[in-house]
């Protein structure tokens, strides 16, 4: 019989902790690590479906330097569904869902995110517990274990993405 209280070899979070979505082109996030959220889920603005291929995308924008709306940029992705999602106050709201790859210290792998606009919470995204599942394991006093990005990391992704929204 195993042992219950063995655990797999598992990446440990604190609270919140820096990750990158590799597919959408955000080398650099901080997220809020969140086990009461079943979904995670990125802030968006704008979300506006359209379709490609016969199948259903959405076109959406995002402000990705923390406490910063001046600077947008605009992602594309395919819709894997739709789902209604009750938030912590007890609101609900229908969702787009996206697969897309989550980076977190050096492991990556697919995600479900729903997008929903975040402007009046402090993180732009929500690592929920279904995409950490057999993954990491959260040690909720803790912050940053994986370590933060150097000052010339974050420069560098700012200077990117204001390039990029001067170009669209």
């Amino acid at each position: 019989m195993p042992n219950r209280n063995s655990t797999p070899d598992l990446t440990l979070l604190g609270w919140r902790e820096w990750l990158s979505l590799p597919q959408l082109e955000l080398p650099l996030i901080a997220a809020k690590i969140d086990t009461g959220a079943r979904t995670s889920c990125l802030h968006s603005f704008e979300v506006n479906p359209f379709e490609k291929n016969g199948q259903l995308w959405v076109r959406f924008g995002l402000h990705p330097i923390q406490d910063n709306n001046d600077v947008q940029i605009w992602r594309e992705a395919a819709v894997l569904d739709q789902r209604t999602v009750t938030d912590s106050g007890g609101h609900q709201e229908k969702r787009y869902v996206i697969e897309t790859e989550l980076g977190l210290g050096n492991q990556t792998w697919p995600i479900e995110m729903t997008l929903t606009n975040r402007d009046n919470m402090r993180f732009r995204m929500l690592l929920g517990r279904t995409a950490m599942n057999s993954h990491c394991m959260v040690n909720p006093v803790s912050s940053w274990l994986l370590g933060k990005p150097s000052q010339q990391q974050l420069a560098a992704a700012e200077n990117t993405w204001r390039q990029e929204a001067i170009t669209h």
